[in-house]
């Protein structure tokens, strides 16, 4: 999935999110963690040692940090390009040790 796709998500879910706001009938849909789909500086939390929360990845797709995605597409989501073992980049429910800044 290329960024510009994976930001048109966000920026889709973002106004979805406020349009459902401003009804008032907003039902909560269920999400999960998702590790190693974050870009830089986008996670939501536990981005390993030396950082603290939200916001702290330093590399795109840092497998030990996560963030939040509706539930049931976590495992499914297809990352552009190959992690630094050369294997393809997908989401996982479980923290990875790709792609982990030096």
């Amino acid at each position: 999935m290329s960024n510009t796709i994976l930001k048109s998500l966000v920026i889709a879910g973002s106004v979805a999110a406020a349009f459902a706001a401003q009804t008032g009938t907003a039902v909560a849909q269920a999400s999960e963690k998702c590790y190693g789909v974050a870009l830089a500086g986008a996670n939501d939390c536990a981005a390993g040692p030396g950082t603290t929360c939200a916001g702290t990845s330093t590399v795109d797709y840092q497998g030990n940090a996560w963030t939040m995605v509706p539930e049931g597409t976590c495992e499914t989501t297809m990352l552009e390009g190959m992690d630094s073992m050369g294997h393809d980049r997908m989401g996982s429910l479980e923290a990875l040790m790709r792609d982990i800044p030096a």
